[in-house]
């Protein structure tokens, strides 16, 4: 499955917009929908610390801990672009609207107590470093 920020990056590249759902429910803007985004080189650092800490096992959330909205994510990867933003709302297929989750954000605590202590790229690092170095370059097959 493709990230988030390549299909923005195509989506711009292509149409100069990220087009983004539109809210179902009151208390979220559209836009507003929230995720806890995080960079692959992150889990990466994760699962280097597992392979080097064997004694440490079970099952564990991997984010950032922090929930960001996808207007966050649109903007940043226009920013990491260079471009100017355009955000189009377009209505969500009627066979998500009752199931879509509006709000995941992964607790970190569980991790940070089995010893993990690196820091996690913010969204906007993250969307920056895999703009510039890699969708830039055409280096991102996914």
């Amino acid at each position: 499955m493709a990230s988030v920020i390549y299909h923005a990056f195509h989506q711009i590249r292509e149409s100069g917009e990220v087009r983004l759902f539109r809210s179902y429910r009151e208390d979220c803007p559209d836009g507003g929908q929230r995720r806890d985004f995080v960079y692959v080189k992150d889990l990466c650092k994760v699962l280097r610390f597992f392979m080097e800490h064997r004694e440490v096992g079970g099952l564990f959330n991997l984010g950032t801990g922090t929930a960001r909205t996808f207007t966050d994510l649109a903007l940043a990867t226009f920013r990491a672009m260079g471009e100017e933003p355009r955000i189009r709302y377009v209505d969500m297929p009627e066979t998500l609207r009752e199931k879509y989750q509006y709000y995941t954000e992964a607790s970190m605590e569980r991790l940070r107590k089995a010893g993990y202590e690196e820091p996690f790229y913010t969204l906007e690092e993250g969307c920056r470093d895999y703009v510039e170095h890699y969708l830039m370059k055409g280096e991102a097959v996914w």
